[in-house]
């Protein structure tokens, strides 16, 4: 289990936009943190009210975005537009190629959490989805994305070997980590507590743990939190 805040800042402050990213990303390049699993990106950004992202394509790539605080406005070339608040989900799968922009539309700071996989195959049309409030306040974990069949996420992913988790207790809370190869756990609020046969770490906002191997893994808090688990299996 490998643990730690491992984050780097770039965006445009001056253009307000910060982002703090996990992975190699832009002009930071680090081959030896190029993903994880399926993961490719892990970008928190932070956006002034009236600034964003002007438009810029992507391909072959599953975008999945977490609002945590404000009002993000997407708009993509396939004629979509949609306003999302803290708590919403979006998903755009690029498939062969799409044109999309993010802005903060609304009069507070925009805080949310992108996260960019792998998919199954490359190609296809773009398709996009968004949830409100997928994850009530409270207890244990709940599936937001999937690409298994069997699986009833409330966003479907074209990865079939990911999985995507939240938790929002309001308390002290206990569960056990999806099983899988690859886990990586990311917290937003609050604080978690993870035990792993081979020990124990205490992650606060912005931490992160990547986990190999089948182990068993317990996350418990002791007040209200709020943290995503990324559960892959890449042989399935």
């Amino acid at each position: 289990m490998w643990v730690g805040a491992g984050r780097y800042r770039g965006g445009e402050p001056d253009a307000g936009v910060e982002s703090w990213h996990a992975f190699s990303f832009g002009v930071h390049y680090d081959p030896d943190n190029v993903g994880f699993g399926f993961l490719i990106a892990c970008n928190e950004e932070l956006v002034a009210p009236g600034a964003g992202f002007d438009e810029h394509p992507h391909s072959d790539t599953e975008i999945v975005t977490w609002v945590l605080d404000g009002t993000l406005e997407h708009r993509d070339d396939q004629g979509t537009a949609a306003l999302l608040g803290a708590g919403d989900l979006q998903r755009l799968s690029a498939g062969g190629g799409v044109r999309h922009t993010e802005r903060n539309a609304g009069p507070r700071p925009l805080r949310f959490l992108q996260m960019w996989l792998r998919p199954d195959a490359t190609g296809g049309p773009p398709e996009y989805t968004a949830v409100t409030a997928p994850v009530p306040r409270g207890p244990g974990l709940r599936l937001l994305a999937s690409g298994a069949p069997d699986d009833c996420p409330a966003v479907r992913l074209r990865q079939r070997a990911a999985a995507l988790y939240a938790s929002r207790p309001d308390g002290p809370d206990a569960c056990g980590l999806p099983t899988a190869a690859y886990r990586y756990v990311h917290v937003v609020r609050g604080s978690v507590h993870l035990d792993h046969p081979d020990g124990e770490a205490l992650l606060g906002p912005g931490d992160a743990a990547r986990i190999t191997g089948q182990a068993p893994v317990e996350a418990r808090t002791n007040g209200p939190a709020e943290y995503l688990v990324w559960a892959m299996d890449p042989l399935l």
